[in-house]
């Protein structure tokens, strides 16, 4: 047996370390981090979150401010 795969008789036969170095490569896929795609998403998920709580909250939130501006103005005088 030869370190190329041949036996002695002629006869090819598989690298075990090949084998298991493309099993590993095909099988083992690890993706570390996020790609740009998801970081896009997420950006666009939380600029629609403070849409829709500006929108929600955005008359009580003036009325809360002009009341307060109020107090404050008629505690300086």
């Amino acid at each position: 047996m030869s370190l190329w795969g041949i036996t002695p008789k002629g006869h090819t036969h598989m690298n075990l370390l090949v084998v298991r170095t493309w099993l590993q490569a095909r099988f083992t896929t690890s993706e570390q981090g996020a790609s740009m795609v998801e970081y896009i998403l997420l950006v666009a998920l939380i600029a629609l979150a403070v849409m829709a709580a500006v929108t929600f909250l955005g008359g009580q939130m003036t009325s809360k401010f002009n009341t307060d501006g109020s107090v404050i103005s008629s505690a300086g005088s």
